[in-house]
């Protein structure tokens, strides 16, 4: 193990000892995957030499030897990092959905850390000034869900980076769902923390070409018509965007609290729609988001699910007790989302039909208590048309059939700012 002592200010820092792991590669493929964080690490940190460092990370901000590339960086002596920026759950990843771990010193690395949750760029830009930032590096595993905060932390951070003329620098990582777009696009008067900019539901891209698309065709929009004085992408290298994250051979570590594997990921961007109802959608069970249920479900949704034969999942019928979150400590009945077949499942496909299925047999299903009523399942699928239609009626078909031509659109759209070859679905 390497052991280093690290200088902070006036004092002197004794850090703990970093760890030596054997380098991950690509599942099968033979050949090395690197993260960006590792690509510019490997080339010694080039790209951040002689500036004045703030990074914006959290627990997924890893090298292939498992340490954190803050700490990594400060213990290599060859990057001044003089800011951490936590974003939703934290640098260090400490805290519960809609928390932070608030301003602090590292204890690790002396370093000043400051809360980004919910920042806005007014916010972010006086921590740029008062920290001294100059280049400003983004390295958060994504999980390809609009919906999913650190996208739109990093589309603050990129407005605040325009304003203070600070340069912009992503550690790309793969997108656990891989390169496929799907599900409805967000409309004009939807916008809100969890999306900010008309981008489609599940955006099959990578944070790095997201940072390329907002600075091409959105940051414009709310400055005026600037962009970042210099985006740098640090791309995957090894990486094809038909790979899902079991293809990478990486490490997971977890995004937040109720993100704890992979397969989580891949139902995220559709059951994460239950959160918009009285339905526990797992949170405080160790399946979040793969077991979703109610105290007034029966064994009869499972049956219906099984029954229409949705490709790529199956339906099993279950029962849990949540301990946080909606119905804690409460016996719900429900299914457990299993995944069959990881290329043909379509997690908004599916969510939709749970929930066209359990407004049909259930009278106690209902969106969750908030006013107006059904304004969170408007945020989260962009606009009112899943609800209204849902409450007109309207098959799972004829809902998902509705938001095709967005999602063809949106396809074509991003093809310029892609990285990555592979499948473009």
């Amino acid at each position: 193990m390497k052991r280093r002592t690290l200088f902070a200010g006036a004092g002197v820092i004794a850090a703990a000892p970093l760890l030596d792991v054997p380098t991950a590669s690509a599942h099968g493929s033979g050949r090395q995957l690197m993260t960006g964080a590792e690509v510019l690490a490997k080339d010694n940190w080039k790209a951040l030499a002689g500036q004045k460092v703030g990074v914006i990370s959290n627990p997924t901000g890893i090298l292939s030897d498992l340490n954190h590339v803050v700490d990594v960086m400060h213990a290599s002596g060859k990057v001044n990092v003089v800011a951490v920026f936590g974003p939703e759950h934290g640098f260090r990843g400490s805290a519960q959905a809609g928390g932070s771990e608030g301003d602090h010193v590292d204890p690790r690395t002396g370093i000043m850390v400051y809360d980004a949750y919910g920042a806005n760029a007014d916010k972010l830009v006086n921590l740029y000034t008062k920290s001294g930032v100059e280049t400003v590096v983004f390295d958060i595993q994504d999980v390809g869900a609009r919906f999913y905060t650190y996208i739109w932390t990093m589309y603050e951070a990129m407005l605040a980076a325009v304003r203070t003329g600070a340069r912009f620098v992503v550690l790309d990582r793969p997108n656990p769902t891989g390169g496929s777009a799907r599900g409805p696009m967000l409309k004009p008067g939807y916008t809100s923390g969890v999306g900010k900019r008309e981008i489609i539901q599940q955006h099959g891209m990578t944070v790095g070409e997201l940072a390329r698309l907002f600075n091409a065709e959105y940051l414009p929009l709310d400055t005026g018509g600037a962009r970042l004085k210099e985006l740098q992408v640090i791309q995957v290298r090894g990486w094809t965007r038909d790979q899902l994250y079991a293809d990478t051979g990486l490490p997971w570590v977890m995004p937040s609290p109720n993100m704890p594997t992979p397969d989580t990921a891949l139902v995220y961007p559709g059951m994460c729609l239950f959160e918009a109802t009285n339905m526990s959608e797992g949170r405080g069970t160790t399946r979040p988001f793969e077991l979703v249920g109610a105290p007034y479900v029966d064994y009869r949704w499972a049956q219906a699910l099984q029954a229409k034969k949705i490709p790529g999942v199956a339906f099993r019928e279950a029962y849990f007790t949540p301990t946080i979150s909606k119905n804690a400590n409460v016996l719900c009945g429900g299914v457990q989302v299993q995944i069959t077949d990881p290329r043909k499942a379509e997690a908004i496909v599916a969510a939709t039909h749970m929930i066209v299925e359990a407004r049909k047999l259930y009278p106690g299903f209902a969106w969750r208590a908030e006013n107006p009523p059904g304004r969170w399942i408007d945020l989260l699928t962009g606009s009112d048309r899943f609800r209204t239609m849902l409450l007109a009626d309207a098959t799972a078909e004829e809902i998902v059939a509705a938001w095709k031509a967005e999602t063809d659109a949106w396809t074509a759209r991003r093809a310029k700012y892609l990285l990555y070859k592979g499948a473009h679905r």
